[in-house]
């Protein structure tokens, strides 16, 4: 008998929302208070949220003010993390494709935003397993990453 993993206390969600013609990635930068790194769209799902995808539209909307996503897609990737709380939380990535390079309205959680090459991406997103998700997105949609 396998072993039974580990309850999880919060389920979480990413966007990596992208265009193409070029392919370019939305990064956007926490300010200093959350350690002004390089993320996803990112968020908790909410126990209102009736699935991971309402989650992951809700967060888009609030960090971003898009609400038109032609393009949603589960990237397959769910990875187990201890949350700052101490506790054991995970994330569920998604590729999330728009229109154009629009610029975000921006919540009071990011300070910056930029839309870059995949290889840009790769540099700049703080987390491995951000970097890791945007590798399986290019698996999907682009060119080979050269980072």
């Amino acid at each position: 008998m396998a072993p039974s993993e580990p309850a999880v206390d919060q389920e979480c969600v990413e966007g990596y929302l992208y265009h193409t013609h070029p392919l370019e990635l939305l990064v956007l930068r926490r300010p200093p208070s959350r350690g002004r790194v390089w993320v996803p769209v990112s968020g908790k799902v909410d126990p209102s949220d009736a699935t991971f995808l309402a989650a992951l539209r809700r967060e888009i909307l609030e960090e971003t003010g898009f609400d038109e996503l032609p393009n949603v897609f589960p990237l397959d990737w769910s990875v187990p993390f201890e949350g700052p709380d101490g506790r054991r939380w995970r994330l569920h990535a998604y590729g999330v494709e728009l229109r154009a390079a629009l610029a975000p309205r921006l919540s009071d959680e990011h300070e910056a935003f930029a839309w870059v090459a995949p290889d840009e991406a790769l540099r700049r997103l703080y987390y491995e397993d951000n970097r890791e998700a945007v590798r399986r997105l290019l698996a999907r949609v682009g060119p080979p990453s050269t980072v």
